[in-house]
């Protein structure tokens, strides 16, 4: 009988140990609290991968390839201060009818002014160059486009704060002319002369702002082109 009840008392004991005790009521990991955590997850963004593009965003990006462009998609920064880069793109080059045209220092350009770019420079300034000065366009120049600065004179940002605008230098031929802003506007010969304005009336029934050397003397070596032509649209 005590061997007996020695071996019960050992066998509760173990019994004891092994159970693991009960979480308490506000513990337990209930249904609601696993559904919680796959949510959270789903939410979370994926290291090593850039946030999706919305769906007009996306359709932006796929209109540049359809058109023949070549770029590189730029991740989203929020720059500070009115400045940003959202939805941009850095070009490499464009289409033209039978080739494909460079476009020399430019940096982040939003999608949208992107493809007005690129259609501008096919069929607004390859088309006059060859209409115009009997050559096709081998490469636009630029002096650049995303700058973190107000428009001259003013405490208002300027579109190039944004990406949302590019400033034309010039135009390089395939015959190796360059047909320079700053040379050419005043100085060409006739047929330069007419081609610059050529294209910038072209510009100014695509881009929302264009502003040439008529302007003012701050641009007086460029073509300042800018946004999507909407409502209303400035050229000068």
């Amino acid at each position: 009988m005590v061997r007996r009840s020695t071996i019960l008392i050992i066998a509760t004991l173990l019994a004891g140990c092994s159970a693991l005790p009960e979480q308490p009521a506000d513990r337990r990991d209930t249904a609601a609290d696993r559904a919680a955590r796959r949510d959270t997850a789903s939410t979370q963004p994926t290291l090593g991968r850039p946030p999706p593009r919305s769906g007009a965003d996306a359709q932006c990006l796929s209109g540049l390839v359809r058109m023949g462009a070549r770029y590189d998609s730029l991740p989203d920064r929020y720059l500070g201060q009115g400045c940003s880069n959202l939805n941009t793109v850095q070009l490499a080059n464009v289409p033209s009818d039978g080739a494909t045209l460079s476009v020399t220092n430019i940096g982040p350009v939003t999608c949208e002014v992107s493809q007005v770019f690129a259609a501008w420079a096919r069929y607004g300034v390859d088309r006059a160059a060859r209409q115009i000065l009997g050559s096709p366009l081998r490469s636009i120049e630029t002096m650049g486009s995303y700058s973190c600065r107000n428009v001259a004179g003013s405490g208002r940002r300027s579109g190039h704060a944004t990406g949302a605008a590019i400033d034309v230098a010039g135009f390089v031929l395939e015959d190796g002319r360059r047909i320079m802003v700053t040379s050419a506007w005043h100085g060409g010969s006739e047929r330069e002369r007419r081609f610059l304005r050529t294209v910038q009336a072209s510009a100014c029934k695509r881009f929302d702002t264009v502003l040439g050397p008529d302007y003012n003397s701050a641009h007086a070596d460029h073509l300042h082109v800018e946004g999507v032509i909407g409502e209303t649209s400035y050229c000068r």
